[in-house]
């Protein structure tokens, strides 16, 4: 045997000295040697398993020691500004947002406007039936970030990697179990494939969407009707686009601004903060002018302004600007008659306070503006539609998430952190039995031990998710502790993300915003290592 095959074959199964000398000279060789540890060995792996289970048993009676443990563990803060890449404050000279769910927030009644519109206009103009009148929105049904398979017409939630959780497949408004997602789709990883039949529903926008096409599907499977799935979102969707661009929920909205809009007066503070301290604010919408116009004045009406309207607060304001289309298309600006509501055809070659443009694209924007990337932050709340373009142009990029707050509430409170710890023990038991080989005759202990640590995970995860949404759980995490689709795409595309505007007046303007350094993906996720209640 080569010198490099024996050094190889013998670090593989390292045998001790005393081992060695004990062994009979005949089986002395290198593969003699491997064969006799993996023999002896499969005692101890068995004795292995038994210290398992007693550990396990010990850690089970300590699961009441655990709040003391955690005691002194930090919490996240929810209003906190959670950091993906460096940015520091003191370099951004330009300020840009997004109007709906950035600049204004909305009720509950929003969600609910757009559902019964969207409804309405299928029966109507699209011929459902009527008896699809009969559902109402369901506000604990649908969470941010999933995906609707238009071919096998699934709602879906999908984890960092691209994998579909397994409490998180819905046909209609029937719960799929993971024997019919893998019967469906043959694993629970979508492959590049697949991605292509799926659509990302991925603003609060959404919620009414996701909801309105689990109750049409759920309808026609209990009608026992038959239908073609890519059709359901097709004809949903051009319902819900319909109730926006033909202005019904904006007149409706406007109507009862008091009813849909929330007021917050520190949106107005910071946004005054920053023009004192000489910063640029822009505000780049799809919104109609006249809806953006109404809400703001709605929004801010008890602030006093130097002038006589909201409009003093941004150098720029641009509506109906087409995102994401905007940021790589050539559509040329235009300047907006708000009194005549009519498109003037001068080009823009510059912008005017007192002007209101709509349309054009990012590449106008900066050969006007003479903004450079990295000193402009754009704020929204669509990843894709308002983020994902900045990113790509060196413009730094916040998301506004406002779940953000509730969900770190929840993981802030005893219940959560009490199954997150029970959680952490059992999967370090578990990895411990995986890495254990076992005989035949012991075969059975070992699956005995196996399947109640699954299912004592089984219950942890489900004791977690129950905190959150019914339906799909967490936001931004899996049940199984992996971080969700949505939130890789904040990962990718929000340099910093929080959960309302106003949490940046906590922070002084020369402020770094770095990562923290122990933090490989979402930093406002804690995780709770095993080792914190060996001692328990």
């Amino acid at each position: 045997m080569a010198a490099t095959a024996r050094i190889r074959l013998l670090a593989s199964c390292y045998i001790s000295p005393a081992l060695y000398r004990a062994a009979p000279r005949h089986m002395r060789g290198p593969r003699s040697m491997c064969t006799l540890s993996t023999t002896l060995g499969s005692g101890a792996d068995e004795d292995e398993i038994e210290r398992i289970r007693r550990e396990f048993e010990d850690a089970k009676r300590n699961y009441l020691s655990i709040p003391a443990a955690m005691k002194d563990m930090p919490k996240m803060d929810p209003q906190g500004i959670y950091v993906n890449k460096n940015v520091k404050l003191d370099d951004l000279q330009v300020y840009g947002f997004d109007y709906d769910y950035t600049l204004s927030h909305y009720s509950d009644h929003l969600q609910c406007l757009i559902y019964d519109l969207a409804k309405k206009h299928l029966v109507d103009e699209f011929k459902y039936p009527e008896s699809c009148l009969q559902y109402e929105y369901d506000r604990r049904f649908p969470v941010r970030g999933l995906y609707y398979d238009k071919l096998k017409g699934c709602l879906v939630k999908l984890d960092f990697f691209g994998s579909i959780e397994p409490d998180g497949c819905f046909f209609g408004r029937r719960k799929l179990s993971p024997t019919e997602i893998k019967e469906l789709y043959g694993t629970r990883h979508i492959g590049r494939d697949q991605v292509r039949q799926l659509v990302g529903l991925m603003d609060v926008f959404c919620f009414s969407e996701a909801c309105l096409i689990a109750d049409i599907v759920q309808h026609f499977v209990d009608a026992k009707l038959e239908f073609d799935a890519p059709y359901i979102y097709e004809d949903v969707n051009k319902a819900i686009q319909h109730v926006h661009r033909s202005g019904l929920v904006h007149r409706k909205v406007l109507a009862e601004p008091q009813k849909f809009l929330i007021k917050n007066s520190q949106v107005f503070r910071f946004l005054k903060t920053l023009r004192e301290k000489g910063k640029k604010l822009f505000l780049l919408t799809n919104s109609p002018f006249y809806f953006v116009d109404g809400g703001m004045s709605y929004l801010l009406e008890d602030q006093h302004f130097d002038g006589n309207s909201w409009r003093e607060l941004f150098d720029v304001v641009i509506a109906q600007a087409n995102k994401p289309t905007f940021y790589n298309s050539d559509h040329p600006f235009r300047v907006y008659d708000t009194e005549k509501d009519t498109l003037a055809f001068t080009a823009v070659d510059k912008f005017l306070p007192s002007e209101v443009y709509y349309h054009g694209c990012l590449k106008s924007f900066l050969q006007i503006t003479k903004w450079r990337g990295p000193e402009v932050i754009y704020f929204g709340d669509h990843l894709l539609s308002d983020l994902r373009g900045p990113s790509k142009a060196g413009w730094r990029t916040a998301a506004v998430i406002r779940e953000l707050e509730d969900e770190i509430g929840i993981q802030n409170g005893d219940s959560y952190r009490f199954q997150q710890a029970k959680l952490s023990i059992i999967h370090d038991l578990l990895g411990k039995v995986h890495a254990t080989v076992v005989s035949t005759e012991k075969g059975q202990v070992y699956r005995a031990l196996l399947d109640e640590l699954n299912a004592e995970r089984h219950q942890c995860r489900s004791g977690m998710r129950n905190l959150f949404n019914s339906s799909f759980g967490a936001t931004f995490l899996t049940d199984t502790g992996k971080e969700s689709s949505f939130a890789y795409h904040i990962h990718q595309y929000a340099d910093i993300y929080t959960s309302k505007l106003e949490n940046f007046l906590s922070h002084a303007p020369e402020s770094w915003l770095h990562p923290p350094h122990d933090i490989k993906i979402m930093p406002h996720n804690a995780k709770v290592p095993a080792s914190l209640f060996s001692g328990s």
